[in-house]
């Protein structure tokens, strides 16, 4: 590997163009979250992107700074995948998807509470190989910004051989890339069917306004304070179509906690999480996985 790059920003020397591509073209300019349509009808991503780290030869820093830059999601008339936008609970904005393992990614990280920003698809990798001199780029599916500044990129493959050689070339160029600069880049196992669709369920519920009063909330954390049956435990506190849905956002923020590796059903039992306090995200995700 010669350099890596971001959004075709050689560091150092010219920077490297960025050609236009039939599957779509990049956005440059920061502007406002939306979509669009791009020449010939193809989905074209507008977005507002978080800093980008420029990595030069032998892993010395260039630049970090806010590129501007996105990349579009291909699409379009007759396409195989279909492009679109999750509304990020962690962020309150749209970010653009072009599958459905993409956006079932999004839903994981969004439900992780150290994750502070999400985008789809916001640089482009360029580097030149060093063996045949040719220049190569990759761009990664998602990226996440955590609390502590750190960072991820990441793609969202389907099964592990998706996308063959070439993606498992360029894995191992962004994950060196990124490595040298305290981020990270992976390439994310989808979850199982099961965890993945009550995580759904789930995520209709994520919006703020699911958590209804303070007084609700508090009502239903004591409802659960000894793991009991959902539908017990909403009848208990009221109207169950009044209370059901703040329990529902209390499991995907992890104020309550419950078995996701079988179907959510009004028997599941439900608790609160170790500890007593918010257990959304990575650290909480053992334990709503089976308790592991």
């Amino acid at each position: 590997m010669g350099r890596a790059v971001f959004a075709g920003c050689a560091w150092p020397g010219t920077p490297l163009a960025v050609r236009r591509e039939g599957r779509g073209v990049t956005c440059g300019g920061r502007c406002a979250a939306g979509e669009g349509l791009g020449r010939g009808g193809r989905f074209q991503q507008s977005c507002r992107t978080s800093d980008a780290v420029v990595v030069g030869a032998g892993g010395h820093i260039g630049a970090v700074r806010g590129t501007g830059a996105g990349v579009g999601v291909p699409g379009g008339a007759g396409a195989s995948w279909g492009p679109g936008w999750w509304w990020s609970a962690s962020t309150g904005r749209h970010v653009v998807h072009g599958s459905a393992a993409m956006r079932t990614q999004l839903m994981l990280l969004d439900r992780e509470s150290a994750v502070t920003g999400l985008a789809g698809r916001p640089a482009r990798f360029v580097w030149r190989d060093e063996t045949d001199g040719r220049v190569h780029s990759w761009v990664p599916q998602v990226f996440a910004r955590y609390a502590d500044g750190t960072g991820l990129f990441a793609d969202c493959p389907s099964g592990p051989a998706s996308g063959g050689a070439r993606a498992q070339r360029a894995g191992v160029v962004l994950e060196a890339a990124c490595a040298r600069v305290g981020w990270a880049y992976r390439r994310l196992e989808p979850p199982p069917a099961v965890v993945a669709g009550n995580l759904r369920w789930l995520a209709g519920y994520r919006h703020p306004r699911y958590r209804r009063t303070p007084g609700l909330q508090a009502a239903v954390a004591e409802a659960f304070a000894v793991p009991r049956p959902l539908f017990e435990g909403a009848a208990s506190v009221g109207d169950p179509l009044q209370v059901l849905p703040a329990i529902y956002h209390a499991l995907w923020s992890g104020q309550l906690v419950t078995g996701l590796d079988e179907p959510l059903h009004g028997g599941s039992l439900v608790g609160v999480p170790a500890g007593g306090g918010p257990g959304r995200g990575s650290e909480a995700g053992i334990d709503m996985l089976g308790g592991e």
